[in-house]
């Protein structure tokens, strides 16, 4: 090698010498020398052996052996042998490169000038030096260059590395990304936003996020929004924003402040969670949860509520046959009377909503029982109104009770007709369907399966859409006052849910209104009608009754009535007494009447235990409470020998003679055509 090329660098090497021994500290060096001169090794590593940090030299004669080497071992720098003709460093460059090693390379040649390097560069060298007159501060230098050149390829390819994945990160987020500068204008979006917004980067870049703005956010969040990340805070919260159709889209924001280096905030960075799914299921669950709060209260206060009603109505009964047909206090005693009826519908409303009106389920089939009330229906609606029924050919059967439906359908249709002022369309139609995954996804509290969809559609003035939310809720009505109690969509859907079924509803203003009620579909031929009960012309009896209720006026009430239809009564107030009241009467008792809840002793413990002392008597249950509680006390049959409070008394007495009378009842159905 010329002198001149060492003494352009002679005043360096010793400076270089130190500035390796910074850099790598006490740490120990690992080199591997690849040439076929045995010489070469031997004086190289007499001069690293010289010098002040530890210095590792080990060689390899072939580039077959230096790949083994490599394998097996780590290697700081690799240091190999280059004369022109022959190929092994080229070929071990080609080895490493292939076995995607990261060592840097260094070429020893005899000849170094500047076509030389450049072949060693672009054969992927880090370096081509001399190989002859070296020094140790030449070769301490070498050593420095090349690591020190590694190591600047590798923070820079990190960092370009680094620059990719967050760039794909930001790309394929499935949240969206926008930055904008410090007045809000936006400099970049991700294609979430594009998916989710239906707005392209193109049609954004260069505007504010004001475009996103919607009517139904509140100014005073975009207020807060802006005097948070101005402030240099992050700002996290929840916003309704707009798509490009108009649509509202929920989101989960949080913005943050992106500052210079000398700390100025220049733009900022807006990421966005599409939290819509989300909020619509919370919403759905609160309401659910409303409703089921609303209708836990209903079934608590029923029981107290039919007592207070049993005696209003039970004493007014009792001065009605005691007033003479043309007595001035007749009207009077009538109009408590239907006070109390109305008093009770009411009551039986609300524990409809709360799914705890007592069932008789049949299996049904829906166009029969629509056929059956077409013509209450058209008189329900008036002449202005017309109705149409389109019932779906071979459709499915429903397990519900054919009253509740007949409900159903006249609180929908009533409805319809109060949207329909100057007159209109009610339709109803009835169809098969099947609700797969996909409709799960968007309803997600209705499970997939097979159904027989109910709806009732009119073309009336539709429902503005904040009340839609709120119109299954009990007491919630848009009609004027007095004309609606806003019980009726409540009943609907209380009898639905009870039914094991959904209702939903679709409505624009000025486009009237859908109901749709889902009930499972059951495989079951219907149910037969009912076979109609034996005629009793005389109610009034002879046998003897033993009256258990602890609510003193309902006694005392009941009592008289059953004393005057010719019964014996006996009376007791709890369980207990009734015990001591039974074992103490020496005579046959026919019948007990008695209420479910009592304290220290249920109705169902008490018949339980009188069945052993009397097996002969008959019992009937009665109570205020719904039939979730009544189930809870026992074994009850609340098909044949129960009776809901509020009852008229006509209506016990008649159910009375039904029990005590069952079996002559039974024998004539059995011989009736």
């Amino acid at each position: 090698m010329p002198d001149s090329f060492h003494s352009d660098v002679a005043h360096n090497e010793l400076l270089m010498g130190k500035e390796l021994t910074s850099r790598i500290a006490v740490s120990t060096l690992r080199l591997l020398l690849v040439g076929e001169n045995e010489e070469d090794f031997h004086s190289l590593r007499n001069l690293l052996g010289q010098a002040e940090h530890q210095i590792v030299l080990e060689h390899a004669v072939s580039h077959e052996e230096a790949i083994s080497l490599l394998s097996d071992k780590k290697y700081d720098l690799v240091l190999c042998d280059y004369k022109s003709g022959n190929g092994m460093a080229l070929r071990l460059l080609h080895e490493m490169h292939k076995n995607e090693s990261s060592v840097p390379v260094v070429f020893l040649s005899e000849h170094v000038d500047e076509q030389t390097v450049a072949a060693a560069i672009a054969a992927g060298a880090f370096a081509c030096v001399p190989g002859a007159h070296l020094s140790e501060a030449n070769v301490v230098r070498t050593i420095c260059y090349a690591i020190d050149m590694y190591c600047k390829e590798r923070q820079q390819q990190k960092a370009e590395e680094m620059l990719r994945k967050l760039w794909r990160a930001v790309e394929q987020s499935a949240d969206l990304v926008v930055i904008t500068d410090r007045s809000g204008v936006i400099e970049y979006v991700n294609p979430a936003f594009s998916t989710l917004t239906d707005y392209t980067a193109e049609e954004v870049i260069g505007k504010t996020l004001r475009l996103l703005k919607s009517p139904n956010q509140p100014a005073e969040l975009y207020k807060k929004m802006w005097n948070t990340i101005l402030g240099g805070k992050i700002f996290r919260g929840i916003v309704v924003n707009r798509k490009k159709n108009g649509e509202n889209i929920t989101v989960e924001k949080t913005i943050t402040p992106l500052r210079d280096s000398d700390g100025q905030i220049t733009h900022f960075i807006s990421t966005d969670r599409d939290i819509t799914e989300r909020r619509r299921l919370e919403v759905e669950l609160q309401q659910v949860q409303k409703m089921d709060a609303v209708g836990r209260l209903a079934g608590g206060v029923a029981h107290d509520f039919n007592n207070l009603l049993m005696v209003i109505s039970a004493y007014a009964e009792l001065m009605l046959e005691t007033l003479e047909p043309d007595h001035r206090l007749r009207h009077n005693v009538e109009e408590i009377i239907k006070a109390s009826g109305r008093a009770a519908e009411l009551t039986r409303q609300l524990l409809a909503f709360g799914r705890k009106q007592r069932q008789a389920l049949q299996i049904l089939d829906l166009n029969m029982v629509v056929r059956e009330m077409s013509r209450m229906l058209e008189r329900l609606i008036g002449e202005d109104v017309a109705l149409a029924f389109l019932p779906a050919p071979d459709l499915g059967r429903v397990k519900a009770d054919t009253a509740q439906v007949e409900q159903i359908l006249m609180n929908l249709v009533a409805n319809a007709r109060d949207a329909m002022p100057e007159g209109g369309t009610v339709t109803i139609e009835t169809t098969n369907v099947r609700l797969d995954e996909a409709y799960v996804e968007q309803h997600s509290m209705v499970p997939a399966g097979d159904y027989v969809l109910l709806a009732v559609t009119d073309s009336g003035e539709g429902i503005a859409r904040q009340h839609l939310a709120h119109i299954f809720e009990p007491f919630y009505t848009t009609k004027e006052k007095g004309k609606g109690t806003g019980l009726g969509l409540a009943t609907v859907y209380g009898i639905v849910k009870q039914s094991g079924g959904f209702v939903w509803v679709y409505s624009e203003p000025k486009m009237g209104t859908t109901f749709k009620i889902y009930l499972p579909r059951v495989q079951k031929e219907a149910d037969k009608p009912p076979v109609p009960e034996a005629g009793t012309k005389a109610l009034q009896g002879r046998e003897t009754v033993l009256l258990v209720e602890d609510e003193t006026a309902v006694r005392m009430s009941v009592n008289e009535f059953l004393r005057l239809s010719g019964y014996t009564v006996l009376e007791a107030g709890s369980g207990e007494e009734a015990l001591r009241v039974a074992r103490d009467y020496p005579a046959a008792i026919d019948l007990m009447v008695t209420d479910v809840v009592m304290p220290q002793m249920s109705g169902a413990s008490l018949a339980e235990q009188l069945a052993k002392e009397r097996p002969a008597m008959k019992v009937l249950f009665v109570s205020g409470y719904a039939e979730t509680t009544v189930a809870r006390h026992g074994a009850i049959n609340v098909t044949t020998r129960f009776l809901q409070k509020p009852f008229t008394l006509r209506t016990l007495a008649k159910k009375i003679w039904e029990v005590l009378h069952e079996e002559d009842v039974s024998a004539a159905a059995a011989v009736l055509p």
